[in-house]
């Protein structure tokens, strides 16, 4: 398969690029870069340190023999995406090149304006020049669980039997986005099911539950040259990862509020497991689906515990810190989230949480000194509110 990878240098779009080649794919892919320059901007940088692009895609090869071809592209330039797509034809175009940050799009309004006009612009600069060039190919857009919010009932994958005044019809699930960047998403699914319905388009939505971790598997994907970013500041760092960064710098663990929050987690390792059997299931023209993506949900709390505990045993001494929710949230409610459509594609979790939490200690550990050098980026710098 030809797959085509915009976001190819980020959390998740290197490893999966890795993962896809040396299962037999054609992956070609293109990044503006942006998230080593916003890290950067807000204080941090990756806890392990990471090649620039062009020398991770030399070692890829001189390691396997297979190639990845990834330069710097951004998708807000169509004639570039245009020039892309009839050079490269793709079976798949896998959309990962969106700012990913909650706290950075609340930030101010030019961080906000600046998250819209990547995310929006760049899904509907992908959009349009598929229809233009390539209209068969699949669209796998990365979603947010975010999207759906806590709405106090049970969330579907995707649409669900609506009543109303005595009559049904199957509707997309409400949104309830929680920052401007989810609000991001929220536009995202109305556009590409809005391009998948009018223009046939075919197009699966990957609502991703939050990922953690560093390893993918134990083939040339963990090679120390290799490696994904690992973000731990407040502003792109994931709770968990957050979490264990926390504990081996020997700072405190630090829920936000009361810690009651439930989110869907799943390990980066699932999370490429995910992406490439939406990839080799393609729908059908004309068909937008949506995949809840998922191992399971869990308390943040709980999680801090998790973290605590796993510490313990490789020698670390973690503490749990409550501190003051810099986010408008409920810290208590009610959530189950149905996702079994990619358990019907045959995805199997590979790994529990707690022995997961402990390979990223383990892992982290030799970076210790360079997690400290930015251990104050770890502290919540964004409200909601804002004051």
């Amino acid at each position: 398969m030809r797959i085509f990878i915009a976001g190819i240098d980020g959390y998740l779009g290197w490893p999966l690029a890795m993962h896809l080649a040396l299962h037999g794919h054609e992956v070609h892919g293109i990044d503006n870069m942006s998230r080593r320059s916003l890290v950067k901007e807000v204080g941090s940088h990756s806890a392990i340190p990471i090649k620039e692009l062009h020398s991770r895609v030399a070692i890829f090869k001189r390691e396997t023999g297979m190639e990845i071809h990834a330069g710097y592209g951004d998708l807000r330039s169509h004639d570039s995406l245009l020039y892309y797509f009839k050079s490269f034809p793709p079976d798949a175009i896998v959309h990962l090149g969106e700012m990913p940050s909650a706290p950075y799009s609340m930030i101010d309004e030019k961080r906000c304006r600046e998250t819209h006009d990547n995310n929006v612009g760049g899904t509907l600069s992908i959009l349009w020049a598929i229809r233009e060039v390539c209209p068969d190919a699949h669209l796998l857009k990365l979603g947010t669980m975010g999207e759906y919010g806590v709405p106090g009932v049970s969330i579907p994958e995707g649409d669900f039997e609506m009543q109303h005044r005595g009559r049904t019809a199957r509707m997309q699930f409400p949104r309830q986005p929680g920052s401007f960047y989810h609000c991001t998403k929220v536009h995202d699914t109305c556009n590409v099911e809005f391009c998948c319905r009018i223009w046939g388009l075919r197009a699966t939505d990957i609502m991703q539950g939050v990922v953690y971790g560093t390893r993918i598997s134990t083939s040339y994907q963990d090679h120390a040259e290799l490696a994904t970013r690992f973000d731990f500041d407040s502003i792109f760092g994931t709770v968990i990862n957050r979490f264990c960064a926390q504990a081996v710098a020997g700072v405190p663990i630090t829920p936000y509020g009361k810690g009651g929050q439930h989110r869907g987690f799943l390990p980066l390792k699932d999370s490429i497991q995910c992406l490439t059997l939406a990839l080799v299931n393609p729908p059908e023209p004309g068909q937008y689906r949506v995949f809840n993506q998922m191992e399971d949900t869990y308390n943040i709390l709980d999680l801090a515990e998790m973290v605590k505990e796993a510490g313990e045993t490789l020698g670390l001494r973690p503490t749990i810190q409550l501190v003051e929710n810099p986010r408008i949230e409920a810290e208590d409610h009610y959530y189950d989230v149905d996702h079994q459509k990619l358990l019907d594609l045959g995805y199997v979790p590979t790994s529990d949480m707690r022995r997961e939490i402990s390979e990223m200690l383990t892992d982290l550990l030799p970076w210790k000194e360079r997690i400290l050098k930015m251990s104050r980026s770890i502290a919540p710098v964004v409200t909601w509110s804002g004051r």
